[in-house]
């Protein structure tokens, strides 16, 4: 008799905290590897879920609360050696949110830890974090996705340092501006300004809507 391949999805959610960029991880509540930190992850359901999206929009607010503004598939992670329960196929998906959105959630089992000093975690979740890492390191040199970790709001100098963290590397102010004029993304909020510290305030922008990959409207139910 066969064997069932296991059928998962993972999420890679990944934020800025402290100004690192960092993945959010969750305690696993049952075996294999009990009560270690890992990525949210869970069986898909045939019944229930439409597709993977569906199901990792499912799995990820079962596990943390949270509805992301940005998810996007990664890859496909399989093999008979990655989990100890036999041959699997994860789906991963990656999430971005600002770091307030997981602080409001409250949720007891999610903890935050740095991209660049993880320890070994269960089954190839180091492998796929580091997909992750890669991938958004690498749209960060030419897209808007880091955008997605600002939050609703944010200034410019706010949103370098967002870049900045995402890529690893200081970035020139001047040159930075410009990209962001060049990407036109983003959208000046109308009266909205920010003071930081002791310098003038600095207007306030927003991604535009058209930028936003509509993820709420995948709710349903939640």
């Amino acid at each position: 008799m066969h064997q069932a391949v296991i059928a998962t999805v993972d999420i890679v959610f990944l934020t800025i905290h402290n100004g690192r960029l960092g993945v959010a991880l969750s305690k696993r509540d049952k075996e294999p590897f009990q009560g270690g930190d890992a990525l949210p992850g869970g069986y898909i359901h045939a019944q229930e879920d439409r597709d993977c999206l569906d199901a990792a929009v499912r799995i990820l607010h079962e596990k943390t609360g949270i509805l992301p503004p940005y998810l996007e598939q990664l890859q496909t992670f399989a093999g008979a050696a990655r989990d100890p329960r036999g041959w699997s196929v994860s789906v991963a998906y990656f999430a971005l949110v600002h770091y307030r959105v997981i602080e409001s959630a409250h949720h007891p089992d999610v903890a935050i830890f740095p991209v660049d000093a993880l320890r070994r975690l269960p089954f190839d979740h180091n492998d796929i974090i580091a997909t992750a890492v890669d991938r958004i390191r690498n749209k960060a040199q030419y897209s808007s996705l880091p955008c997605h970790l600002a939050g609703e709001t944010f200034t410019l100098p706010k949103l370098q340092k967002v870049y900045e963290a995402c890529l690893g590397e200081a970035l020139n102010k001047v040159s930075f501006r410009r990209k962001m004029q060049e990407l036109a993304v983003l959208e000046a909020v109308p009266g909205q300004m920010e003071t930081e510290g002791a310098h003038r305030p600095a207007q306030l922008y927003r991604l535009k809507a058209e930028f936003k990959n509509g993820l709420k409207s995948l709710a349903r139910g939640l």
